[in-house]
């Protein structure tokens, strides 16, 4: 007995060592030579690279509030673990100022850092890989001519032993990141080709808005790959919209819509709030008018993904004479007039492009709750933007118990010509725990916020 079990355990260490040993011939396989030489003192090459980090949406994930930009720090929670985003500014101790182009390119298109660990795919590496290697030149370039160097050691995970060992993310990028290139539509125009390029590349659209499997890999990175693609998932407690033209997708939505939500974060009926404001404040808003409406002409002519409702049957808004008539037939009802309705109004349309609708708002009315609890619970910021003069916020509503929270979401959900599922209280509890056990962002100096 006592020789089977010392053989037991021969066998298991010799297939963990098959297991080690084969995920380093994986990542020496996957890495590229890169043997191109880049003028990081090329002004205009760097230059194109500053706009190609704008569309990859760097400096959102890898900077925090009050912090030095690409210093690293921000918390993405995930199903195992918190992962705090790293330092890529041209630090050599602390940053990426080590790094050659080859190094740069392996770890932006394939995952692997310069000591040949794997990244974790909280990094959208499966989408930089169809970025063009001139786009990953220039984007080196200005990295590290551009960007101001910064000593800031990256925080470890929170991802417990032996979740945290790096050896098996080359197991899963072998089935999940493969080295892959765009593949256009064929006979689609050049304005969609582009959108199509910066949602599935760059813009990495799908790290948020595509559903994850068991294995936490995006269920599809092109629309060729499944209908999953950009049917909607939820990322940080947030729900990450359908994309798709379906009812609680962009249905609703004009492409004009698209593109001035893309240039400010908001638009007559909705705001951007969560990891959507960073992206607006950041990233979008400093693209190209071009860019931006080649975006929005491919979402909008994006299908209702599979079983998914495409439009709503009508329903005539009999909410609005009620609360003007002082007829408040719920609990919620009563709630809303105390609560919400100086700003959002009784017939629910708010204020365009100062406090957003209720009415009509496709966050409001999406299936899954999580984001409109989020929102009431703890409040939101309009990203700022060139158009509008002022930023708004909204205050949070913890203060008001579970059962508050919940039948005033219903109410809004389902009055005027909303329609949308109820939720339970322990939909809100969940939201409330989740808030309050969220890791803290980790800032210069080693503080927390």
């Amino acid at each position: 007995m006592k020789r089977f079990g010392i053989k037991a355990a021969a066998g298991l260490l010799a297939a963990a060592g098959l297991a080690i040993g084969g995920a380093q011939l994986l990542t020496a396989n996957r890495k590229v030579d890169a043997a191109a030489s880049v003028d990081v003192n090329d002004r205009r090459l760097a230059e194109a690279g500053a706009y190609i980090a704008r569309t990859g949406d760097c400096v959102a994930c890898h900077s925090v509030p009050n912090g030095k930009s690409f210093a690293g720090g921000l918390a993405m929670q995930t199903p195992v673990g918190t992962i705090y985003s790293s330092n890529i500014t041209p630090d050599k101790q602390t940053g990426i100022g080590g790094y050659s182009y080859a190094d740069f390119k392996n770890a932006v298109q394939y995952g692997i850092r310069k000591d040949g660990a794997a990244l974790y795919p909280a990094m959208p590496y499966p989408s930089y890989a169809i970025m063009p290697d001139a786009d990953i030149q220039a984007l080196y370039a200005y990295f590290m001519s551009q960007v101001e160097p910064v000593s800031q050691p990256s925080a470890d995970s929170t991802i417990p032993w032996p979740l945290n060992m790096r050896w098996p993310m080359a197991w899963w990028q072998l089935l999940f990141a493969g080295k892959r290139e765009f593949a256009a539509s064929a006979g689609a125009d050049e304005k969609l080709v582009r959108g199509a390029y910066l949602v599935e590349g760059p813009g990495h659209c799908g790290a948020c808005h595509t559903p994850r499997g068991l294995a936490y890999q995006e269920r599809a990175l092109s629309l060729a790959d499944g209908d999953a693609f950009l049917s909607g998932a939820v990322i940080d407690g947030w729900r990450a919209k359908s994309l798709r033209g379906e009812a609680q997708g962009l249905q609703s939505w004009s492409a004009q819509d698209i593109e001035m939500f893309l240039k400010t974060g908001r638009t007559d009926k909705v705001a951007a709030f969560g990891a959507m404001a960073d992206v607006v404040e950041h990233s979008t808003r400093h693209f190209t008018d071009g860019d931006i409406a080649s975006i929005a002409a491919y979402l909008k002519q994006l299908p209702a993904a599979g079983g998914k409702l495409a439009a709503f049957p009508p329903k005539a808004d009999s909410t609005t004479a009620a609360l003007r008539d002082g007829r408040y037939d719920s609990r919620g009802a009563v709630i809303y007039v105390e609560q919400c309705v100086v700003c959002h109004r009784a017939d629910g349309q708010g204020m365009p492009r100062i406090f957003p609708a209720l009415a009509g708002n496709s966050a409001v009315f999406a299936k899954n709750p999580q984001s409109i609890i989020q929102i009431t619970l703890e409040g939101g910021r309009m990203p700022s933007n060139d158009t509008d003069a002022m930023a708004f916020a909204m205050p949070g509503f913890r203060h008001l118990s579970d059962r508050d929270i919940t039948d005033v979401i219903n109410f809004i959900r389902t009055a005027w010509t909303n329609q949308a599922p109820p939720i339970g209280g322990e939909d809100v509890a969940h939201i409330r725990g989740f808030l309050a056990g969220k890791k803290p962002n980790i800032v210069a100096g080693g503080k927390h916020e």
